[in-house]
């Protein structure tokens, strides 16, 4: 990953990190042999006006993004890597949401972005597939995330 890119990258998880509310883990990421998966979900209005324009994400109180980054151990550090991204996130009832993945390529950066609704207080449960490209394995991540939308 060059510099730019890089700086991208950072700027980019900056953003959509460091505006989480308090309290919410910022950062959260889970490695697999070589490969190390970045993701975090926030609220759209976290965003920057830019920033949501620039990658096409409506701006709400009710709308999440969930932010997935796949990135593959070298000998000169990490290289982001393309892969195949599915997820779903069901409430505390049991509602199932099925989040539609979009690949967003900037520079040597690769991003996979999903945005859905949420509801005041909502507790949502995360099942996440990532399987990075050119590898037969495939690699879940769950995790709970709580939204305010007031």
């Amino acid at each position: 990953m060059n510099t730019t890119s890089l700086i991208r990258l950072l700027t980019f998880s900056l953003i959509t990190l460091t505006l989480a509310p308090l309290g919410a883990r910022a950062e959260q990421a889970m490695s697999f042999g070589k490969y190390v998966v970045h993701y975090n979900a926030v609220q759209t209005t976290f965003l920057t006006p830019g920033i949501a324009q620039q990658y096409h994400i409506e701006r709400s109180h009710n709308r999440a993004m969930l932010n997935i980054t796949i990135q593959e151990r070298t000998g000169n550090g990490f290289k982001a890597v393309p892969g195949t991204v599915t997820a779903t996130a069901s409430n505390l009832t049991g509602q199932l949401k099925n989040i539609s993945m979009r690949q967003v390529s900037d520079g040597d950066a690769i991003y996979y972005i999903g945005v859905f609704p949420v509801d005041n207080e909502e507790v949502l449960d995360f099942s996440v597939d990532v399987r990075p490209q050119n590898s037969s394995s495939h690699h879940m991540l769950h995790f709970r995330e709580q939204f305010f939308t007031r």
